[in-house]
């Protein structure tokens, strides 16, 4: 299918008018550090040609952030998407669900993110936003996170020597070491030493657990124009699984059953989650200001999945919520030993050159990875008895496994070709091609039922951006991005197996960025299109259905932020409107216009800081969240309502015994705010997820 850049006129009117109201940026929430994932590293945001956050160290520090979804609550465009406390993070952006599998980078190279991936020796966060074919061959629209590890310090006298402990997060306790320096002749050899452990008792009732990490970063500065950069971490996490609650039959149950961990039995064992992740990187200066650089990374990853597991109805023949009685189903749910081997490797040019007159920004990358997937042979899934939203209930164990699982091999090479023309001292064009191969295998673990993919996808970017007067940025982009398929191997289909053609997105944004004195602002419109894939049948019986390309989903939106800052105050706001339909849909036309679930209308954060002259090294914040009503059922027949939260924190920066000292008192969720926080539908039922109650934190980092 051929593309074209879109008439954009329509969309720029409607940019005037909405910053016309208020200028905002997520931008402005971030530091204005470059950014790996977006493919342009050495390039700061405010001269990107896209929208993307980057959330720093002190950032981080003060919301006292353990997972990505902490972290990223500051910005407009993300919310939860089924995101269970005692899991791992998932996230959707811009009204997408991020893919765990092809949307996570760390240190700019693919990760596996099935996993928990810990804060603690992370030195920032990276979100990219919008379809990403540029930076990575395949993944789901919305954006790209990129984990940036803790790094030596780069001179002699700035060593790091911090001892963090925390208490809050209902009676969690954690406490965390932070050691860097530099050694050797000429301090050629760096390194950096993060420990960590915590013991997790969250606010919801049984759900205890610990966790652990241990990590090295080290650099060497071979000569002045080589360094090898390499660093390694090990984590561990043990908690007992959270079960999300559900509309009991045709009612929305009170938000107070999302704090307790309704699904809880006796037999009931901790899910486990084991990290080993490290990578490698050579820089080696070339002549005339070009960069040479390598990096190989690789994962190792096991879980023990485990959970009992509330589902259904069978009393009144639903599957998809829990009684209307608030009883339902519980099953015994675990697939042990699950194995995810993740590697990577990438050389990459970059460089400056003249062409017909024009300077030209220049990256040439390759990139070959892969991913494997060794599971146990069987997994079980068992029903086990019945349980109560109201209270406490007793079932019986039953984990004999009889399910097969499904093993997994994918391979991809890619290359890519970015180009950053200056084609004005005030205007630049930006181009990228990304060619990338894919083989992706699977079986089940008795051998049978094998499938193969083989495809080349080619995804193209474009960008043109020109400074503006008062000190502003505009630009305007279109690019592209896909994902394969191939159909499940089950019985039930008539194309079990089959490699589905591949579903191309496409995104066009306007936006602005600018600063000036006190001030900073940004704003974009964004229109992204993905195609949806469905299964036309029964779905019920063998060879009773089909699955294929079924229509699109389009989500529009605005974003808007704006920021102050001056010695004393730090404001900053960030606002995300969306409009998303279902639309070009045959098998079920009733879909046609209706809006996805769990997707917000509106989604506003902001936050305030203020440092007070009369008391030296004092500061106290205001941070407020903000999501609007989403639909829970389809058509809109059930809605989730409305919800805000406000959070409080002081910070004082003090000597004790002369060691520099650092605290943080934060009183999370003011107001005791009791609220369903998302309602997810996965694997065929409805979903609720509780906000966090009032929550105290106290925070204490010394020095020394």
């Amino acid at each position: 299918m051929a593309h074209h850049l879109p008439n954009l006129s329509c969309q720029a009117l409607l940019l005037v008018s909405a910053s016309a109201l208020a200028q905002n940026d997520t931008v402005l929430i971030t530091s204005p550090a470059s950014q790996q994932v977006s493919g342009f590293e050495n390039l700061s945001l405010r001269q990107a040609p896209f929208s993307a956050t980057n959330i720093d160290n002190a950032t981080l520090r003060d919301l006292g952030a353990q997972r990505i979804s902490e972290a990223l609550r500051l910005d407009s465009s993300v919310t939860d998407s089924y995101n269970s406390p005692a899991y791992w993070d998932i996230l959707s952006v811009r009204g997408y669900t991020l893919d765990n599998r092809y949307n996570y980078r760390r240190e700019g190279l693919p990760i596996n993110a099935e996993t928990m991936i810990p804060m603690d020796n992370k030195e920032r966060i990276e979100l990219f936003k919008g379809t990403s074919g540029i930076q990575a061959g395949t993944s789901a629209p919305g954006g790209l996170a990129n984990y940036v590890v803790k790094r030596p310090p780069n001179s002699a006298d700035s060593s790091i020597r911090s001892l963090t402990v925390s208490y809050g997060n209902g009676n969690n306790r954690s406490a965390a070491l932070d050691l860097g320096g530099r050694y050797g002749e000429n301090n050629a050899f760096g390194y950096r030493v993060n420990a960590a452990y915590e013991d997790l008792n969250p606010y919801i009732q049984n759900a205890k657990g610990h966790r652990q990490l241990l990590s090295l970063a080290m650099d060497w500065r071979i000569n002045a124009n080589t360094r090898l950069e390499w660093e390694i971490e090990s984590s561990s996490r043990q908690q007992m699984g959270v079960n999300a609650a559900s509309i009991t039959g045709n009612t929305l149950p009170s938000p107070a059953y999302g704090q307790n961990n309704f699904s809880q039995q006796s037999w009931s064992v901790p899910g486990v989650f084991e990290g080993l992740t490290g990578s490698m990187r050579l820089k080696q200066k070339l002549e005339n200001g070009w960069l040479w650089t390598t990096q190989l990374g690789a994962q190792r990853l096991k879980t023990d999945d485990r959970l009992s597991y509330a589902y259904g109805c069978y009393a009144e023949g639903n599957y998809d919520r829990f009684c209307s009685d608030k009883t339902f189903d519980i099953y015994d749910y675990r697939s042990e030993n699950e194995r995810r081997l993740s590697d990577a490797l990438q050389t990459e040019l970059t460089g400056q050159l003249q062409l017909a007159g024009l300077q030209h920004d220049v990256s040439i990358s390759w990139l070959r990875q892969r991913q494997i997937d060794v599971l146990s042979p069987m997994q079980a899934y068992n029903w086990a008895g019945t349980g109560s939203l109201t209270g406490f209930s007793e079932s019986a164990a039953s984990p004999e496994p009889y399910d097969l699982n499904t093993n997994r091999q994918e391979y991809a090479t890619e290359i890519s070709v970015k180009d950053r023309i200056r084609v004005h001292q005030f205007a630049d064009l930006w181009m990228g091609v990304r060619s990338s191969h894919i083989q992706r295998n699977s079986q089940r673990t008795d051998g049978s039922q094998a499938t193969h993919d083989e495809r080349t996808i080619t995804t193209p970017w474009l960008a043109f951006s020109h400074k503006l007067p008062f000190n502003n940025t505009g630009y305007a982009s279109y690019g592209q991005g896909v994902e394969a398929q191939v159909t499940p191997n089950r019985n039930r289909y008539t194309n079990a197996g089959v490699a589905l053609p591949s579903a191309k997105s496409n995104q066009k944004e306007l936006g602005i960025k600018g600063a000036k004195n006190e001030w900073l602002w940004n704003a974009a419109i964004f229109d992204i299109i993905r195609p949806v894939w469905g299964d036309q049948g029964a779905c019920e019986e063998a060879n009773s259905c089909t699955r294929k390309l079924d229509g699109i989903a389009q989500h529009k939106g605005v974003e808007l932020g704006i920021g102050y800052r001056n010695k004393q105050w730090k404001v900053d706001t960030a606002a995300t409107w969306l409009n998303a339909k279902r639309l070009e849909a045959m098998i079920d036309p009733t879909q046609n216009g209706q809006r996805p679930l769990n997707v917000p209308n509106l989604v506003v954060r902001a936050a305030a800081e203020y440092r007070w002259a009369q008391v030296p090294g004092l500061r106290t914040s205001l941070r407020l969240s903000h999501e609007g009503q989403r639909d829970l059922l389809e058509g809109g027949a059930m809605t989730l309502p409305a919800w805000t939260t406000a959070d409080l924190a002081a910070h004082y920066s003090t000597k004790v015994a002369g060691q520099d000292t650092d605290w943080t008192l934060a009183l999370e969720n003011a107001t005791n705010k009791s609220y369903w926080r998302e309602s997810p539908k996965q694997f065929g039922h409805y979903y609720l997820y509780s906000g966090a109650p009032r929550n105290l934190r106290l925070t204490v980092r010394t020095l020394f």
